[in-house]
């Protein structure tokens, strides 16, 4: 089952977002070790180049889960009226923090007007320097979003915990397997 179905979430749904979630907290474990690089060491330019070809590959699969969720049936929410608001709150806050992740990100590395180099496959254009100190308050916006972006995930991960082992429901189960019984609706 591809789709998703108001049972539960087929497997392109599902796929996206571990896909997602390995990326993010790679991503973020990459931006920790490789700011703490000094000029001397082989990753200095190395790890900068893969947290950007990365992270523009992170922000299409964005776009891609995106418009794979307007395109298809949501499964319904499960739990309190309450814990359903705040769950599609934080989604929201998780879909507008990321994307401003990334456009802090290509403000950073397009300041100096160069583009970034994804993979050494192509590259995505520099617009130039916005504003001026473009790439230290960018840089600084940056680090705060993806702190904040890990503890929104951590809180978000724990929500999910929590629904599995003391609300007993299918919270957790319906984004790790597809509910087979289910039939497609869209």
């Amino acid at each position: 089952m591809l789709k998703n179905t108001h049972d539960g979430y087929g497997w392109l749904s599902i796929v996206l977002h571990w896909l997602t979630a390995l990326l993010v907290f790679g991503m973020f474990a990459l931006g920790l070790w490789m700011v703490e690089l000094d000029f001397y060491n082989p990753w200095y330019k190395d790890a900068p180049h893969y947290h950007k070809s990365v992270g523009i590959v992170l922000a299409v699969l964005i776009g891609l889960r995106l418009l794979a969720k307007v395109r298809q049936t949501s499964p319904s929410g499960l739990g309190k009226s309450w814990e359903q608001t705040t769950a599609k709150f934080v989604h929201y806050t998780l879909y507008v923090g990321l994307s401003s992740l990334f456009l802090s990100g290509y403000l950073i590395s397009t300041a100096d007007g160069r583009g970034i180099e994804i993979f050494n496959w192509a590259t995505l254009p520099s617009m130039g320097e916005w504003f001026a100190n473009q790439e230290d308050i960018a840089g600084e916006i940056h680090e705060w979003l993806a702190y904040s972006l890990i503890a929104l995930v951590s809180v978000h991960a724990l929500a999910a915990l929590k629904h599995h082992f003391i609300d007993k429901d299918t919270t957790l189960i319906r984004i790790i397997k597809p509910l087979t019984q289910n039939k497609d609706i869209t």
